[in-house]
């Protein structure tokens, strides 16, 4: 069997080591790939958001099953080019992609749908955004209405915070397009998770539930990022949040998909803030997370392939995929100055010794390979992962393997699962 995963980061990284270990034993190819998914198959010189020389290549070489993992390729809509070419690809296609390239669109299905979730009104002029902002007061939020690569969110604890956001967005175009209008929306206070659905149109597979750690510091300070750090389970998704979870959120959000004639097929992640009166919806995304999946997809048991196939084919069961019980914990590795300029190039010591852990695995992200030794290439550059009993264990593994790897003006946060640290898996 031949697989193609789309996309160079730690995502990427850990669906190639998963799909690895298919009982398939399928022949694997990334595009582009990086130093760890060279270990695993063929790296493929051709950008994630280069859908015609992926159609290219694809309609070349046939693969089996082609997995996207970024969002960028799947609002281009690659899924829809591959199927027009009779390829079968996991993800969804561009239509159901709005939900997260547009912040507009998913609040608008939410509505209709009665998703709870946070007011909102989207802008394109700065000076109506500041009014909203002077007329609501703060704490308030402005986001960036397309895709800002997980940096297009401000938290304003202040209405002068919210305008200079604004300004930011609208006035100098700091997000490009994906800037171009802006929600302001109500804060939400509580605590956030993450959880991941597999979806063929109609039914789902709820994954384990995890937490991202956004900020770049310490403390959930600095700015936001792709995420700094991850662990699986999350304790504040409770077992009696489940049901609601599934019956108020994300099965109305398909359903509503249908009724607009859109068939989501793929990972729906709900992004959610756990409040005094249940689960609201902060944001949808339509991929595996990242750093999430670092810590969730080691926690799955048995093959990956069939339940990707079911999703395409609209064949899922519940008891298609089971997860192991024990805590899981992915801490990135940053380059200095991420989310802002950074350096790349930087050679990487240790990787060999931090996989040795027992229980460790280091999913590379932002890596390439120079004259055979592994270099930083990107924001992110490593996942230092790990599982254990609990998540204490899970976490001190990690950080275990941390300690081993150096590459020149590495950053990380040290702080990674303490929401959490009082309670329990569940």
């Amino acid at each position: 069997m031949k697989i193609l995963v789309i996309g160079g980061g730690g995502r990427e990284h850990a669906l190639a080591w998963v799909l690895a270990g298919d009982s398939r034993q399928p022949e694997l190819f990334c595009a582009p790939g990086n130093a760890g998914t060279a270990a695993l198959g063929t790296n493929l010189d051709i950008a994630a958001t280069d859908v015609d020389a992926l159609v290219d290549w694809a309609r070349e070489d046939r693969p089996d099953l082609t997995v996207v993992g970024p969002e960028a390729p799947l609002c281009l809509g690659v899924v829809d080019r591959f199927a027009t070419e009779g390829l079968r690809a996991f993800g969804p296609r561009r239509d159901a992609a709005q939900l997260e390239g547009s912040k507009s669109f998913a609040k608008d299905i939410m509505r209709s749908a009665g998703v709870p979730t946070a007011w909102a009104k989207t802008f394109t002029d700065p000076d109506d955004a500041k009014r909203c902002v002077r007329e609501r007061g703060a704490p308030i939020v402005i986001k960036a209405d397309g895709l800002a690569a997980g940096k297009g969110v401000a938290v304003c604890e202040s209405v002068e915070d919210a305008e200079e956001a604004l300004d930011a967005a609208l006035g100098q175009r700091r997000f490009g397009d994906a800037g171009a209008s802006v929600l302001v929306e109500e804060f939400m206070a509580g605590e956030e998770a993450s959880i991941l659905a597999l979806v063929d149109g109609k039914s789902m597979i709820l994954l384990p539930s995890s937490q991202d750690h956004k900020r770049a510091f310490d403390g959930d300070n600095g700015p936001n990022t792709g995420g700094m750090g991850a662990y699986s389970p999350a304790p504040v998704i409770t077992p009696a949040l489940w049901p609601d979870i599934r019956d108020t959120v994300l099965q109305p959000t398909i359903d509503e998909l249908n009724r607009r004639g859109i068939s989501f097929k793929g990972v729906l992640y709900a992004g959610l803030m756990i409040t005094e009166s249940g689960p609201k919806v902060v944001e949808y995304n339509v991929r595996f997370g990242d750093p999430e999946a670092q810590c969730v997809l080691p926690r799955l048991k048995g093959d990956l392939i069939p339940v990707l196939e079911a999703c395409i084919d609209g064949t899922v069961r519940d008891d298609m995929l089971e997860s192991i019980d024990n805590a899981c914990v992915c801490v990135v590795m940053a380059a200095g100055g991420y989310p802002g300029a950074y350096a790349k190039g930087s050679p990487i010591h240790g990787l060999d010794e931090a996989n040795a852990i027992d229980r460790v695995r280091v999913f590379h992200a932002g890596t390439r390979i120079d004259g055979g030794q592994a270099v930083t290439a990107g924001g992110r550059v490593l996942g230092v992962t790990a599982s254990g009993a609990d998540l204490d264990e899970a976490l001190n593994r990690a950080y275990a393997g941390v300690e081993r790897i150096t590459f020149a003006g590495a950053q990380y946060r040290a702080d990674i699962g303490s929401r959490a640290r009082a309670g329990s898996p569940r």
